[in-house]
């Protein structure tokens, strides 16, 4: 069969994002194949009942989700079993359509196995996506569905950008990202303050009784983060999400100046942070891990460290479709190392 190493080949010949636009329209192909579609699932798609677990009231065949980002659009959706996945995060969706900051917007560093991206939250607006969303909602496996706020939004209406978001996807999706940790949106970090995140989450609850999370930048001080998660959950956050993309320019030799690394430079960081954030919220709210997970050994140890779910986007484009398989099988391999007969008992096992 062809391989994904010589796909990566011809992929890796054009630019990131024209590479990434060839991937999307491969995915929308086969998920209207239903032979294809099936063979890929049947390869790739694990269904173990020692991975299956209830979150938010729905049920998660597996512990790994694809990354926000990937599917900006909500075209993808019916290939994401065929690829593994045991749910998956759309956008992130912005009110209005917004063509994202210039180009080039991303690069791929290779021999790190990371890349950069200033896309910009470059996506076709929330009526275009909710329309996309309604052809497939509700789907086989869990969406959540990743908001922002537009470029042009002032940060003293941000409010306005995320309730007109929270009402319209609220009912095709299992539950909502509130990403205000982007680095590529001007000024969006700045509202990862206690006072907007309160603020923010209590205006959300009094919309919906959907889940709603909050997504965090790898970057803060993890007193900072622990305060901000707090304000979060305090004011009705469902859960945390750790962590976006990194600003943190020294882990990849001569890379930009700008927008955000994620991939293998982000392991090591995002875990770290991970971790003092378990040791703290574990039991008291949903965390999911994201940022440098390729392998079944680092998303295992994420769970152990509190993790319910985890998610992965970057590596796919280093490892290929068959990645999410091998990270559930080793999940499973360690599991039973460790004489767990589900993943419930795995969750959090590095703080009991």
């Amino acid at each position: 069969m062809f391989s994904y190493d010589s796909l990566k080949k011809i992929l890796f010949k054009f630019d990131p994002e024209t590479a990434h636009n060839i991937a999307e329209y491969g995915l929308r192909v086969l998920g209207k194949c239903k032979i294809a579609k099936a063979y890929m699932q049947k390869k790739n798609y694990i269904t173990d009942p020692k991975l299956t677990q209830k979150v938010f009231g729905v049920t998660f065949a597996n512990p790994v989700g694809l990354a926000a980002g990937f599917d900006k659009n909500a075209t993808m959706i019916k290939a994401m079993q065929s690829l593994g996945f045991g749910f998956t995060e759309i956008g992130t969706m912005t009110p209005k359509p917004q063509d994202g900051n210039a180009k080039p917007r991303m690069f791929r560093y290779p021999e790190f196995k990371s890349v950069q991206n200033a896309m910009g939250f470059n996506n076709k607006g929330a009526h275009k996506v909710l329309k996309n969303l309604k052809k497939v909602y509700p789907f086989d496996i869990p969406i959540g569905a990743n908001i922002g706020k537009n470029k042009t939004t002032p940060e003293e209406f941000a409010l306005s950008d995320y309730k007109s978001l929270i009402k319209k996807f609220e009912e095709t999706s299992d539950y909502l990202v509130i990403n205000i940790s982007s680095p590529n949106t001007p000024n969006l970090r700045d509202l990862q303050n206690e006072k907007f995140i309160t603020e923010l989450f209590t205006m959300a609850r009094e919309l919906t009784e959907k889940p709603i999370l909050l997504k965090i930048a790898p970057d803060m001080e993890v007193q900072m983060a622990i305060n901000l998660c707090y304000s979060a959950i305090n004011a009705g956050a469902a859960g945390i999400i750790a962590t976006n993309t990194t600003i943190d320019y020294s882990l990849v030799p001569n890379c930009q100046s700008f927008g955000g690394l994620s991939g293998a430079c982000l392991t090591q960081k995002s875990g770290d942070l991970f971790k003092e954030l378990g040791k703290e919220l574990f039991g008291k709210t949903v965390l999911i891990s994201v940022g440098g997970i390729s392998t079944g050994a680092e998303a295992y140890e994420r769970i152990k460290n509190g993790a319910t779910l985890v998610q992965s986007y970057s590596a796919l484009i280093f490892e290929g479709p068959s990645m999410v398989r091998k990270i559930n099988e080793e999940i499973l391999e360690l599991m039973a190392k460790d004489g767990y007969s589900n993943i419930s008992e795995a969750i959090g096992a590095n703080l009991k």
